[in-house]
C-alpha cells in the first residue's frame, strides 16, 4: 500500500490544531482492570466531539478524504490528553489500519507527540478497529511488526464480531486480544459463548497473548469471566468513559477495595 502524494505528513501540532478535520476532538478515558492485582492496567482513549458528543457524531464526519488526518489526530490527542491528566498506566489508542499507508511514515507524529509530552511510547497499546473495509492481513502484519520495532504493543479489538478469526490471531500474534462485548453479554447464561471464550483463552495462552474482555455490565458476567481466568476486564460495570478525565481506582465499582 503506497503513501498517496496528496496526503501531507502531519506533525504533532498539525494534528492538535483540528484544521485538517474542520472540527476539534476530545478524548474520554475508560479504565481497563487487572483483576489479578485489583488495579488499573490501562485507560482506553475514546474519541469525542468538541462538546463531548459521542463517537457516532464524530464518525459521521469522517470519510475517505479525511480518514488519514482523523487517525493521526486521534493518536496525538490521546497522548497529549493522557500526559496532561497524569496517566501512568498503559494507554490504549484505536487506529484504523486502512488509514496507515506506510507504517514508518504514519508513525512519525505519534513518536513526536510522545517526545513532546513526555509519554513513554512503551506504555502505548495500539488497537486495530474495523473500518468500512476489511483490512489486508499482510498490510496489518507489516504495521504490527513496525510498531513492535518502536516498542509499541498491539491489540486486536472486537474479536468475535468482526474480520478477525483464529487464523488472523495465529498469524498476527498481537500482544492483547479484546473479546467483543457481543460475546460477553449474558455469557454466564450461554454455553455456546462460553465454549468460544474458553477455546480462545487456550489458543492465546499457547502463543502468549493476553485476553481482555470488554463490555462487562453485570456481576454474573464478571463472575464467569474471572472463573475461567480472564485477567483483564473493561466495561460499564466498573466505570463509564470519562470526558477529559481519568477515573481513579477508588471510584471504580466491583473491586475488592
Amino acid at each position: 500500500m503506497e503513501f498517496p502524494a496528496s496526503v501531507k505528513q502531519q506533525s504533532c501540532q498539525d494534528c492538535l490544531s483540528g484544521q485538517s478535520l474542520g472540527f476539534q476532538i476530545k478524548m474520554a478515558f475508560q479504565p481497563i482492570i487487572d483483576w489479578q492485582t485489583q488495579s488499573i492496567f490501562a485507560y482506553e482513549a475514546l474519541v469525542r466531539g468538541p462538546d463531548g458528543q459521542g463517537a457516532a457524531w464524530v464518525f459521521e464526519r469522517i470519510n475517505k478524504d479525511n480518514r488519514y488526518y482523523f487517525d493521526q489526530a486521534c493518536r496525538v490527542k490521546a497522548i497529549e490528553s493522557a500526559a496532561r491528566l497524569g496517566c501512568n498506566t498503559y494507554l490504549n489508542i484505536n487506529f484504523m489500519p486502512n488509514a496507515v499507508y506506510n507504517p514508518e511514515t504514519c508513525i512519525k507524529a505519534t513518536l513526536e507527540a510522545c517526545d513532546l509530552y513526555g509519554f513513554d511510547k512503551k506504555r502505548i497499546i495500539f488497537e486495530v478497529i474495523e473500518s468500512e473495509e476489511i483490512p489486508d492481513k499482510a498490510h496489518l502484519n507489516r504495521i504490527f511488526k513496525s510498531y513492535a520495532k518502536h516498542g509499541f504493543l498491539t491489540a486486536i479489538d472486537d474479536y468475535g464480531s468482526g474480520f478477525a478469526n483464529q487464523q488472523w490471531l495465529q498469524e498476527l500474534r498481537p500482544h492483547i486480544l479484546k473479546l467483543d462485548m457481543s460475546l460477553i453479554r449474558d455469557i454466564d447464561q450461554s454455553p455456546a459463548k462460553q465454549l468460544i471464550v474458553e477455546n480462545t483463552l487456550t489458543e492465546c495462552e499457547l502463543q502468549g497473548t493476553k485476553v481482555l474482555a470488554e463490555g462487562i455490565e453485570s456481576a454474573a458476567e464478571l463472575a464467569y469471566l474471572t472463573s475461567v481466568g480472564v485477567r483483564y476486564l473493561q466495561g460499564y460495570y466498573f466505570a463509564k468513559p470519562a470526558l477529559e478525565s481519568l477515573v481513579p481506582l477508588a471510584d471504580l465499582q466491583g473491586l475488592a477495595q
